[in-house]
């Protein structure tokens, strides 16, 4: 085995936003990496687990090429499609001496793992989600080797990667900045953690973005050249950029584009998964202390505090609103992309009987037509723990079948709602199953 695809003190910080110096108590354990949870401790579900079980019996195998080592192979292997690429040229990643404007990193991303690429990078940095730790982080040598193997990461990922902006749990995000031209950021300016409800202007600082947008501007494709203004940049010359080559040699990248389509998915995808992670966490702590505490006073083991139920509530809200798209931006001009990531994604379904579908794309004045989260369908909802799944699937079935009017869930029509209870019928009906009455 070479030298690289072991070294015990490789640990990636394998950001999709911007490393910031944490205040050194939260250098102490997680909560979650004690019990009920021990983050990180013996997984076995997350896809590169999985992939590395097989490698190990030989079952499988990567195939290494000198270009890009095994991104290709790890792509295939973990069923992501090079259509799903974005490129971020800010010098945020472990591996930032090597990554500028000219030779940005490039991101790989399905609904539940992304891989980081850089040209001649040491590794290839990867970030999967188990159903019950939220997200892992790996690394693979990029030194060919008989025996390749992924790394996982023991504990510092997490010191940024875990945070307010992750939702407090072992998490991605997107992060936006201004970037110099050696793309480092401008951190003194400030930084924006961007998801679906983040203002368009706010968005894709130090990426590059193809793809178009009409009369909305965004940071991407620009660089911030005044030190001394450092959020004076030309935000015009970014706009509706369809080719990359004036600015980068995109031939070493799997593709030529870093599309607009994708990255408003992926900073969906990324807080919705928090939500997820941090409904999980949440229950299963609560429901912990309240066994603790049950044993010691000598109460009925079921029994559940008002604080657990509020708890469970508050995280399975959270969720609920993440799902629903609340306080999503609303699009002024309509988005196209340049890659074939909107087709591939739209055609993974599931669909109903209609051949309507959650990843129906709108682009017009929303991200989705349907707006309900894709990852509904993920094992991370599916493996909720009961009591909070319960509570989000009666939640959903009263605001879709129209008993919760209330101002948060106004920016559902009654064809939304409609529309989303019968793709939900059709495609996961297990969902309502076990409320009374029953729809």
């Amino acid at each position: 085995m070479s030298s690289h695809a072991s070294i015990p003190h490789l640990r990636i910080a394998f950001i999709f936003g911007f490393l910031f110096a944490l205040p050194s108590q939260l250098w102490a354990q997680f909560d979650f990496e004690k019990e009920p949870i021990n983050y990180g401790e013996n997984l076995q579900h997350d896809a590169v687990a999985q992939l590395q079980q097989q490698l190990s019996n030989q079952l499988s195998q990567l195939n290494f090429d000198e270009q890009h080592g095994y991104l290709k192979s790890v792509l295939e292997k973990l069923n992501i499609s090079p259509e799903s690429q974005v490129l971020v040229y800010s010098k945020t990643s472990f591996q930032l001496s090597r990554i500028s404007p000219r030779k940005p990193r490039a991101l790989y991303f399905n609904d539940d793992s992304y891989v980081g690429w850089v040209q001649g990078g040491d590794v290839v940095e990867i970030m999967t989600t188990d159903p019950q730790h939220g997200e892992v982080f790996y690394t693979l040598s990029q030194e060919q080797n008989e025996t390749p193997r992924f790394v996982q990461d023991r504990g510092q990922c997490i010191t940024c990667h875990a945070s307010s902006r992750t939702q407090g749990v072992p998490g991605g995000l997107i992060r936006s900045a201004f970037v110099n031209a050696s793309g480092q950021p401008h951190y003194g300016s400030g930084t924006f953690t961007t998801d679906h409800s983040s203002p368009f202007a706010e968005r894709w600082g130090g990426w590059y973005v193809t793809g178009t947008h009409g009369t909305m501007r965004h940071m991407g494709n620009v660089l911030s050249l005044d030190r001394d203004d450092a959020e004076n940049i030309d935000r015009e010359s970014g706009a509706n950029v369809t080719d990359l080559s004036q600015k980068l040699n995109v031939s070493p990248y799997l593709t030529p584009h870093s599309d607009i389509v994708a990255l408003m998915v992926l900073e969906h995808q990324t807080q919705m998964q928090n939500f997820l992670t941090l409904a999980n966490f949440e229950t299963r702590m609560a429901q912990h202390h309240d066994q603790t505490i049950n044993m010691a006073l000598d109460r009925p083991a079921d029994h559940q505090s008002d604080t657990t139920r509020r708890r469970i509530a508050s995280a399975g809200e959270k969720l609920v609103r993440s799902l629903l798209f609340v306080d999503e931006f609303p699009l002024e001009s309509p988005v196209a992309g340049t890659s074939g990531f909107a087709s591939e994604f739209a055609a993974r379904g599931p669909f109903d009987s209609q051949q309507r579908s959650l990843r129906d794309f709108d682009l017009q004045t929303r991200l989705f037509k349907y707006p309900c989260s894709y990852l509904i369908y993920s094992d991370s909802f599916d493996q909720l723990p009961p009591a909070v799944k319960q509570y989000v699937a009666s939640r959903l079935h009263e605001i879709l079948f129209g008993d919760d009017m209330g101002e948060d869930f106004s920016h559902l029509t009654a064809e939304d709602r409609r529309a989303i209870r019968e793709i939900l019928q059709a495609t996961k009906p297990d969902l309502w199953a076990s409320l009374d009455p029953q729809p």
